[in-house]
């Protein structure tokens, strides 16, 4: 056991030792208030401050996030709007140009049926003169037997022949009568029926008319409205980014264009890719079609040349067993007799039997099917003076766009390619699925200059709402919509396109 001083030397170092960590403690609490208060004096942030900043900063750079994500939300909804427009308007453009087509066929139907009345009435006359004729005769005719009493056997077969030929010429009469009458009654209904498919066409083509313009109109609201908002949220972006609006406004664009050009040499990437496996599978299906007319070819050699041999192996068979027959064979003609009598055994294709000629004939007629001509897969020849096409189109950059305009100072997208092709010698209607339909399709990698670039909803042709004029490089010209007039930029910079044609 200690003892007392002991004790009292052990508890004192340790009374110390708390006292002098509590001074501490009070000290360091005391300077680090009064160190703050000097912060606070001279202005500096606290760590609360920093804290708090630092809070905010993370917060911010979440808003500018969401405020970039609310600008690409815009612009699809502008690309969407635009979409929607550029439907209505080619819409329209196909129905007019129906509407045109069908006025046309009912005037030419017309121009028929008037023909054919025309001709009716020329039957129509020389039937009427032909039945006065044969009135003018009766008479004669009547006083047949006074007339073979009197002038005696030739007037009576001069009359008959005369009687004869008029009837004839009557029949042939009533009968392009009746021709012409049904000609002109069918030509009459085709006219009646054509007439009234153009009204019905050109209803369709004003109904789509106004359908057209409340899209644009609709468009043009929306465009102005998002305008309004990415303008709202640029402020926003500058705001939050500590910096100008037209920084900001250069920043968003300069990342707009960025993220452009990268889907665009994605989409460039992704159509190389299909058109160098598209160009693959054309010369596997050559090579495979090359390889099945060769094993054909080979195949039917073997089958011309097998009878051949059979022959010489059974008459090198033959001689060996033939002396021991010989005698045998004086035998034979007493078979013979009765085979005469057997008449019906030649007709009952003996004959046929030797001749191995249906084993070549399943050979010819394997030969064609196997081996038809490959189809065409190289693009058709450019026509037409392309160089003229490219410079007339060039000459419109910066033309205003508008729905259904073909010039000569404003344009739609179906109107420009028109126009355009139009100086090149070349008449293409005001109607991109019809310039589609109307011109050579060919593959993206094929393109040349002149040559048209489609966009469509799906794979249909009938989906085609744009139509934009390939110059070469991956670049087009085009009237893209309303607010954007007509411009050079890279095919890609929109939406990847997914037909292309030459006319």
């Amino acid at each position: 056991m200690l003892a007392p001083s002991a004790l009292h030397l052990r508890r004192t170092p340790m009374r110390w030792l708390a006292a002098t960590t509590l001074s501490l403690t009070l000290v360091a609490g005391a300077v680090s208030a009064a160190a703050a208060d000097d912060d606070a004096a001279r202005g500096l942030p606290s760590a609360e401050d920093v804290a708090n900043a630092e809070a905010a900063a993370q917060g911010a750079r979440r808003s500018v996030a969401s405020v970039q994500a609310e600008l690409l939300l815009a612009n699809e909804r502008l690309r969407s709007s635009a979409v929607s427009a550029a439907q209505a308007a080619e819409a329209f453009n196909g129905a007019r140009w129906a509407a045109d087509e069908a006025r046309a066929a009912a005037l030419a139907a017309g121009d028929a049926a008037r023909a054919a009345r025309r001709d009716l009435e020329t039957s129509r006359s020389a039937y009427a003169e032909t039945l006065i004729e044969s009135y003018q005769l009766s008479p004669e005719l009547q006083g047949f037997a006074a007339v073979v009493e009197a002038d005696g056997i030739e007037r009576v077969l001069t009359t008959t022949a005369t009687m004869q030929v008029t009837e004839e010429v009557m029949d042939s009469k009533q009968d392009a009568f009746s021709a012409s009458s049904l000609l002109a009654a069918s030509a009459d209904q085709r006219a009646e029926d054509a007439l009234a498919r153009a009204e019905e066409l050109e209803a369709n083509a004003a109904a789509a008319r106004n359908t057209a313009a409340a899209a644009e109109a609709s468009a043009g609201s929306e465009a102005a409205a998002i305008a309004a908002t990415k303008t709202t949220l640029i402020e926003e972006l500058a705001q939050l980014q500590g910096i100008s609006y037209e920084l900001a406004e250069k920043r968003q664009s300069a990342l707009e264009q960025r993220a452009a050009q990268a889907a665009a040499e994605a989409a460039a990437k992704e159509a190389a890719d299909a058109a160098a496996a598209e160009a693959a599978a054309a010369e596997a299906a050559a090579a495979e079609v090359a390889a099945a007319a060769a094993a054909a070819a080979e195949a039917a050699a073997p089958v011309t040349q097998a009878p051949t041999p059979a022959p010489t192996k059974t008459k090198t068979a033959k001689p060996t067993p033939t002396p021991a027959p010989a005698p045998v064979a004086t035998a034979t003609p007493t078979p013979v007799t009765p085979t005469p009598v057997a008449t019906p055994t030649p007709t009952g294709t003996a004959s046929p039997k030797p001749t191995a000629t249906p084993t070549p004939t399943p050979t010819p007629t394997s030969t064609p099917t196997v081996a038809p001509p490959p189809p065409p897969t190289t693009a058709p020849a450019v026509t037409g003076d392309t160089s003229a096409v490219v410079a007339f189109a060039r000459a419109q950059i910066g033309d205003p766009y508008k729905w259904g305009a073909a010039g000569p100072n404003a344009w739609d997208c179906s109107g420009l390619t028109a126009g355009a092709w139009a100086a090149g010698g070349k008449s293409l209607p005001h109607y991109s699925v019809a310039q589609y339909t109307g011109s050579t399709a060919i593959a993206a990698a094929a393109l040349a200059p002149g040559d048209l670039v489609f966009w469509g909803s799906s794979s249909k042709a009938t989906s085609i709402y744009h139509v934009a004029l390939y110059i070469g490089g991956g670049q087009i010209i085009h009237a893209p919509r309303t607010g954007r007039p007509v411009v050079q930029e890279s095919m890609y910079s929109w939406i990847a396109p997914n037909f292309y044609a030459r006319p």
